[in-house]
């Protein structure tokens, strides 16, 4: 009787199809070479596809990475040396860029780093959203305010007046942000003191648009300071900030003092007043930045008690924004004055009353309430002839 290792050594000396002639498989991971000539492999593709090589495209990922990793192919010339062969339409063949900017230094790959995608380097949650550089931005470049204490009392003073509804808290937007204005973000009250402009021109998927930008001095209530890029400053306070308006009493003082020639029988002349509509109606409501300028012998309240049945509001209730008392002078030669001003942005509707009569109402302006605070403090200090409404930037500019 044959043995247990007699009968296997028969079976595997009688294989005439050799089918126990086991060969190790090969590995599946790939080499760093192999790596290497694949990821310029795609490239080319690219480029057959689209006769032309990737470009930074932010909103193609893909090509973005291809971007990244042809160009720090050429900042290697070793890898450029062993891609030789497959370089088929020269791509590899451009001189060393020097490094000028911060996005050379960031898109240098000397060490292959986005030459293979393995730990995941492009997948989206690992790259900060604008929000969270500008954030970093807002922060990093902090340092201590040398002559705080001559800013203490103005934060000091802007805060009692918050608390007291002297100034009140506004939805932050571009239009807003510029020089001597208050802002907060995240709690923190500041100040934009100044901003250096100079025209940055850039690349938009869009087309080429003028940015001004420019440093900044912003001062912090904490006793810091920064001279953080305006557009840094702008994309922080956009993702979480607010616009603190101006004092409206002393808004009201300047009325008194510097326009209204108040004499020892002052009397009252009535109210200049900003309202917003109520509308329901989609093609009012929709309209942002829509506001009411206009003049009232008597109380607002009692002036639009019956705002809902008058085309000269739309047909529909309105809520004060803010309001000025007038005494010793012509409120409505300054109503008219202001009209003027942003006569560029007036609303151009059509209103129907209780009877079908048609109204065309013109006290109605698209026009940021800062563009509107601003303008009125300038015809105060009689500066409005040094400026006019800029209707595409939204915003009081010099002549």
């Amino acid at each position: 009787m044959k043995t247990k290792e007699e009968i296997l050594k028969e079976i595997f000396e009688n294989d005439p199809l050799d089918l126990l002639n086991i060969k190790p498989q090969k590995s599946a991971v790939r080499t760093s070479d192999e790596r290497l000539a694949a990821s310029f492999d795609e490239i080319n593709l690219f480029f057959e596809k689209n006769n032309s090589e990737p470009k930074p495209n932010p909103s193609n990922i893909s090509e973005y990475k291809l971007y990244s990793t042809l160009k720090g192919l050429r900042e290697n010339e070793e890898k450029m040396l062993a891609l030789q062969a497959q370089d088929k339409y020269g791509l590899l063949n451009v001189k060393k860029k020097q490094i000028n900017s911060l996005e050379d230094i960031f898109s240098d790959d000397l060490l292959d780093i986005l030459g293979d995608d393995s730990e995941g380097l492009f997948t989206f949650k690992h790259i900060p959203t604008d929000a969270e550089r500008a954030k970093a931005d807002f922060v990093s470049k902090r340092f201590k305010c040398k002559d705080f204490e001559s800013y203490e009392p103005i934060f000091k003073e802007v805060q009692n007046d918050l608390a007291l509804g002297k100034r009140k808290l506004i939805d932050f937007n571009y239009e807003s942000l510029s020089k001597g204005n208050f802002y907060i973000n995240n709690g923190i009250l500041l100040l934009l003191k100044e901003v250096d402009f100079s025209k940055d021109i850039r690349n938009f998927n869009s087309g080429v648009r003028n940015r001004p930008d420019g440093r900044t001095v912003t001062i912090f209530e904490n006793g810091t300071e920064s001279n953080m890029m305006f557009q840094s400053l702008y994309k922080a306070l956009h993702a979480n900030g607010k616009m603190v308006t101006q004092n409206t009493e002393r808004v009201n003082e300047a009325f008194l003092t510097n326009f209204s020639n108040v004499t020892e029988q002052d009397q009252k002349a009535g109210y200049i007043y900003v309202l917003k509509s109520k509308s329901k109606n989609e093609e009012i409501s929709s309209i942002k930045n829509l506001y009411k300028i206009g003049y009232s012998s008597t109380h607002i309240e009692d002036r639009i008690k019956n705002a809902e049945n008058e085309p000269t509001y739309l047909m529909a209730s309105v809520e004060i924004e803010s309001s000025w008392e007038c005494y010793n002078m012509n409120p409505q030669k300054f109503e008219k004055l202001i009209h003027q001003f942003f006569g560029n942005s007036c609303l151009e509707v059509d209103v129907f009353d209780n009877k079908g009569v048609r109204h065309s109402p013109r006290e109605w302006f698209v026009v940021p309430f800062l563009a509107i605070e601003e303008a009125i403090s300038f015809i105060i200090d009689e500066r409005i002839i040094n400026y006019r409404y800029d209707k595409e930037r939204q915003i009081v500019i010099e002549k």
